[in-house]
């Protein structure tokens, strides 16, 4: 990380295990096998250690390790929403389901990606409501 913006000692990035991959491993994925990955790296983190993912609009996405596992998302109707990211769970056509992170302002960039990958959106996730009528018809199976 050779970004002035990031201050090591600050940050305590000297305990972080970090794995880069050079070249990265390239690989394809999608419904028709258009979209290139590169898998970059690994990052190892012991339980209660936290990594911050940001966007160049400053949106910020946080992952934190456990002694049971992660926390994958932060809250989905606080944090995410306070940091410009809207949580959504969908299902492909192979039957997997995902939950994406969309950028406030790139709902249609995402829409075209939702139909090219012929992706069905089961529920936003990003609002309370939305959430308590998840968990209600949940409960009334």
């Amino acid at each position: 990380m050779d970004d002035s913006r990031f201050h090591r000692p600050r940050l305590g990035l000297e305990r972080v295990k970090v794995e880069r991959l050079d070249p990265p491993r390239r690989f394809r994925v999608g419904v028709h096998g258009d979209v290139e990955l590169l898998d970059c790296g690994r990052i190892a983190l012991d339980p209660d250690e936290q990594i911050s993912f940001a966007t160049d609009s400053g949106a910020e996405y946080d992952v934190a390790r456990k002694e049971w596992g992660f926390y994958a998302t932060p809250s989905l109707n606080a944090r995410l929403d306070s940091q410009g990211l809207r949580a959504v769970l969908v299902a492909s056509s192979s039957g997997r389901y995902f939950v994406l992170l969309v950028e406030r302002g790139c709902e249609s960039d995402f829409d075209r990606y939702r139909k090219r990958e012929q992706l069905r959106i089961v529920s936003w996730l990003d609002s309370t409501i939305a959430l308590e009528r998840l968990e209600e018809a949940l409960e009334g199976r």
